[in-house]
């Protein structure tokens, strides 16, 4: 009979995979062994695994060039990096590494770039994309920046309160793209996007107020679909309504050259992760050159803002179980020694999965679990996978330590949780690693940040 964990995870997956295999009842990631990570730092504990962040730009970017190529198509790509997913300096300086442009979503963004600019990191003519609804600071650093020499900027309206606020604050000629507020899957709770400005106002806004305004260039029309870029119907509708204004922008604004798809590929969140990049890529490039044909004007070239697809993937966090506790005759509960609300706040705010797999004991009989962290919400508990209704775990043994891992959580986790500061409970952050590989493809680690310490929250709670 197989019931060994190592058992179940073959006999359902397509196992191994390409960053996951087993090798004596050991979980290795990307060919580094997880036990060996835990023995020297212990748990709970956040990777970064940084060559991910390299491999998945050059991955896009080989299917966009191949997409052009087979549709001949006549206009660049550009890759832009969404910060906000996540604004660590590693994350930025490993993406920054493959020929990248950044994408901007708040005031403070600005300053993390003019920081990267004095450390020699970034260069004037990157693109810099500035998104998200524009405060007076934030078109103040914008100004900064273009009157700077950061000659590629471009500040995408959110709204015409902000065109009038940069008409006001610069001399300078400001690069500007303009946000469509697409409309919603008919599930959504609301029918169109709170960002950018609706399909038939876009025109009449920019004949009024761009068309003869000295201080301002449209370069760029922005589109983003809050579900991701997904083959279905509603996707490819929303992406038809986009290039058609596009198309009817350009006869009238020859400056006009670059339409933003945003973000949007998904990243693997499951072992059942099905997702065909390369169709989906091939059928934008082909569509927007067929579309911009048939209207008679040159095709964009086109931007992306992949975040969660750059950084995601590259992220991990290990537990150990520290306690069993079967609490009626169905149900065991496995704790593991942190929270899921602080490490892991995807997991409870919206319901989102993660890959979760044992790195040790595989050898040994399975049985059904669900997850609890040690803060006393009711909320703090993992209790399914994506891919099924339940988590199955080698068998509890006190005597002999179980550790899981949660992985692909290199997207918003910190920034979501709020990095170095107060967590629900005091539970402390855990401690962050980074793995890199050298010249001759070693890896290796090096603590980014060691765990919270007591001292620093009674320091931000007023008591030091």
């Amino acid at each position: 009979m197989r019931n060994k964990y190592i058992d179940l995870i073959e006999q359902t997956f397509d196992f191994p995979m390409e960053e996951f295999k087993v090798i004596d009842n050991e979980l290795y990631f990307h060919d580094i062994p997880m036990m060996d990570v835990i023995k020297q730092y212990g748990t709970p504990l956040k990777i970064s695994y940084l060559p991910k962040i390299s491999h998945q730009i050059q991955k896009a970017k080989k299917i966009f060039a191949v997409a052009m190529a087979k549709s001949l198509y006549d206009g660049k790509y550009n890759y832009c990096y969404c910060t906000k997913s996540s604004h660590f300096s590693f994350v930025i300086e490993e993406a920054l590494k493959n020929d990248i442009h950044l994408e901007t979503s708040s005031a403070f963004d600005i300053n993390i770039i003019e920081e990267m600019y004095n450390a020699g990191k970034i260069t004037k003519d990157k693109f810099i994309i500035c998104n998200g609804y524009k405060r007076p600071q934030y078109i103040e650093n914008i100004v900064r920046m273009v009157e700077n020499g950061f000659e590629n900027l471009i500040c995408v309206l959110d709204n015409p309160t902000e065109m009038a606020a940069l008409n006001e604050m610069t001399n300078s000629t400001v690069k500007v793209g303009i946000r469509i507020a697409a409309e919603e899957e008919p599930k959504f709770e609301f029918y169109t996007s709170r960002l950018g400005m609706g399909y038939k106002d876009i025109v009449p806004f920019f004949i009024k107020n761009l068309q003869d305004n000295p201080k301002m260039e449209l370069k760029m029309l922005h589109f983003f679909i809050n579900t991701g870029i997904r083959d279905t119907a509603y996707y490819w509708n929303e992406l038809s309504k986009c290039v058609n204004v596009y198309c009817a922008l350009k006869r009238i604004c020859p400056t006009l050259d670059s339409l933003n798809i945003g973000g949007g590929f998904p990243i693997k969140d499951s072992l059942t992760f099905d997702y065909d990049y390369e169709y989906m890529a091939e059928e934008i490039i082909a569509q927007v050159k067929s579309m911009c044909n048939n209207s008679g004007v040159k095709e964009p070239n086109i931007f992306t803002e992949f975040g969660s697809f750059t950084v995601g993937e590259s992220g991990a966090v290990l537990f150990e179980i520290i306690d069993q506790k079967k609490q009626n005759d169905r149900e065991k509960w496995n704790l593991i020694d942190s929270s899921f609300m602080t490490t892991l706040p995807d997991s409870w705010a919206i319901n989102k999965r993660f890959i979760m797999m044992a790195l040790n004991n595989w050898e040994r009989e399975y049985e059904r679990v669900l997850l609890g962290g040690l803060t006393c919400d009711s909320d703090d508990f993992y209790n399914a996978e994506a891919h099924q209704n339940a988590i199955y775990l080698p068998t509890y043994d006190k005597e002999r330590p179980q550790y899981i891992g949660f992985f692909h959580t290199g997207a918003y986790q910190e920034s979501i949780g709020g990095y170095g500061g107060i967590q629900h409970c005091l539970t402390p952050a855990p401690k962050h690693v980074i793995i890199d590989r050298d010249e001759n493809g070693e890896y290796f680690t090096k603590l980014f940040a060691k765990e919270q310490s007591y001292k620093s929250m009674l320091k931000i709670l007023g008591y030091t």
